[in-house]
This record gives C-alpha cells, sequence and structure tokens, in this order.
C-alpha cells in the first residue's frame, strides 16, 4: 500500500504535493494512508485558525490529524493539510510542515528534531 495523497486548488501541482507528502510522511515512519492538502484563500484559513486554534486573522498552514497514533482498521486517514498560498512564503515548506504534524511531530513540544527534519526534507528535494 502507498499514501494516497488529495490536492484541492492548484497553487503547486499535484505531482509535486504527492512528492513532498511521501517524503514527509516517510521519514516519520508512515508509508500507506490518505492526506488531504488543500489551497484555501486568507478568509477561509481564518475562519479554521479561529475556530480550532482560538486565533484570530489568517496563518500559513493548519493541520487536522485524524488517526493519529489509533490503530486504524484499513488505510490510515492521517488527516488533512490546510495552506493558505497568500501567506506562505515558501508552499513547499507548508506542505512537509503539515503532514510532520499529521505524523504526530510538534515542534512546539519537541527539542527541534521537526524542524530539522522538515529542513532535511527539503534539502532532498531541491
Amino acid at each position: 500500500m502507498a499514501l494516497e495523497v488529495d490536492v484541492i486548488g492548484d497553487a503547486v501541482s499535484a505531482d509535486r504535493v504527492t512528492t513532498l507528502c511521501d517524503l514527509a510522511a516517510g521519514s516519520a515512519g508512515v508509508t500507506d494512508g490518505h492526506v488531504a492538502v488543500e489551497f484555501v484563500d486568507a478568509e477561509r484559513i481564518a475562519e479554521l485558525n479561529l475556530e480550532h486554534r482560538g486565533k484570530g486573522g489568517p496563518t500559513d498552514v493548519l493541520s487536522f490529524p485524524v488517526d493519529e497514533d489509533a490503530v486504524a482498521f484499513g488505510p490510515r486517514e492521517l488527516g488533512d493539510v490546510v495552506i493558505c498560498a497568500e501567506h506562505t512564503t515558501d508552499l513547499e515548506e507548508a506542505i512537509v510542515h503539515g503532514v510532520l504534524h499529521l505524523t504526530g511531530m510538534d515542534h512546539e513540544t519537541d527539542e527541534g528534531e521537526m524542524l530539522a527534519l522538515q529542513a532535511e526534507i527539503l534539502s532532498w528535494t531541491r
């Protein structure tokens, strides 16, 4: 089985999004399942940011994990990554960042591992 990636929007080609998702998830030990990456406008990401994080205004990327570490009956549903292109300086970094969060990594609580892995993954693709 492989990682299945749904891309909603066209800020980055679907092939490129899939490649970045595969690398990020695989680097975190996840080799199969499903993830959705959606590109939205500033108004929509601001709504999601307020609703789910209690923070007003737009942001660059939000991740919404589903299965996390739970046992899944069938392909693992990693969750959704939502990206606002107009508030993101590097769309590819946002994709990798969002997917790493879906795998359970968190740069706000680790000791730099997530951001180091993110930089390493991006170095492979550039």
